[in-house]
């Protein structure tokens, strides 16, 4: 796992080669050349929404052929405001969690903040989400490692992407190596996220597989008078760099209507303009693929 000048130049040059480990995740491969996608609401508002949304992107997904995993959160717990929704409760959002995986046969994702969540969420979830600011608490990554179930960390905006090796050391630790690392943004200044490219590469080459998080990433946090603001006009823009890079998956928040949505409305990306923008992302996958 270490990464060396010699490893990172191999990954670098080996951008889209399939890893030696690929994850399962039910129907879907990850790490296995092909770039996957991770998308849904930023947080579970209501049934309706989340079978909506789940229904669209799926088909979007199964009509490009990209891998798809659902994803939502059934609570919001960093929210920058005490007022802000966080969600409808545990029990709640996992009941329409599994609604959606039993309806549209797909693997589902959701965030896990603490280790107490671990053993009911498993029951339902296919992955287990920790938090970028949680990417530090050893006993939730041991907790998550041991219910055997994937394991999606995400990179603190604090984090140097080489130190991403001790997270998931704690993970597979357990025995667990089904694990896979997103990247959402390094923080610059008091509030703006930015990508470097430079993170992608690195976390690849510790050996499993690496997500962009394409909304994310183009936060400013807290600018937004006790919400998180943001520059969704960049997505596209870092989506292109980050596929070219080279990534296994993309990991893209969703609304119908974003400027309505309850939680990180200024950085989702509309639910009509998701289609052109995997179009976009297959596109310069496919032809980085070829080139290799």
């Amino acid at each position: 796992m270490a990464t060396d000048g010699a490893n990172l130049w191999e990954s670098a040059m080996k951008p889209f080669a399939p890893l030696s480990q690929p994850i399962s995740v039910g129907p879907v491969t990850i790490g296995d050349g092909s770039l996957a996608v991770i998308a849904g609401p930023c947080a579970i508002e209501s049934e309706d929404l989340c079978l909506m949304a789940a229904e669209r992107l799926a088909g979007i997904c199964s009509k490009l052929g990209m891998p798809y995993i659902f994803k939502s959160s059934f609570d919001k717990a960093n929210r920058t405001s005490v007022n802000s929704f966080r969600g409808h409760g545990l029990d709640n959002g996992l009941k329409i969690l599994d609604k959606v995986k039993q309806e549209f046969g797909v693997p589902v994702l959701t965030d896990i903040h603490e280790t107490g969540q671990v053993e009911s969420v498993a029951d339902v979830v296919d992955v287990l989400q920790i938090p970028a600011f949680l990417s530090r608490q050893t006993d939730l990554l041991l907790e998550c490692g041991k219910s055997g179930l994937v394991v999606n960390i995400k990179k603190g905006q604090f984090m140097a992407p080489e130190d991403m090796r001790f997270a998931v050391e704690k993970v597979t630790s357990t025995g667990n190596e089904s694990v896979f690392v997103t990247e959402r943004g390094a923080l610059f200044g008091y509030r703006d996220l930015v990508l470097d490219l430079r993170s992608l590469v690195t976390m690849r080459s510790i050996g499993y597989p690496v997500v962009f998080d394409a909304t994310h990433s183009v936060q400013q946090m807290g600018a937004a008078g006790g919400a998180s603001g943001g520059l969704p006009a960049f997505i596209p823009a870092q989506v292109r760099g980050a596929v070219a890079t080279g990534i296994d998956c993309l990991f893209i928040e969703t609304h119908p209507d974003p400027t309505h949505a309850l939680s990180d409305g200024a950085t989702m990306v509309p639910l009509d303009q998701i289609e052109p923008l995997l179009e976009m992302a297959l596109a310069v996958h496919m032809t980085h693929q070829k080139a290799k």
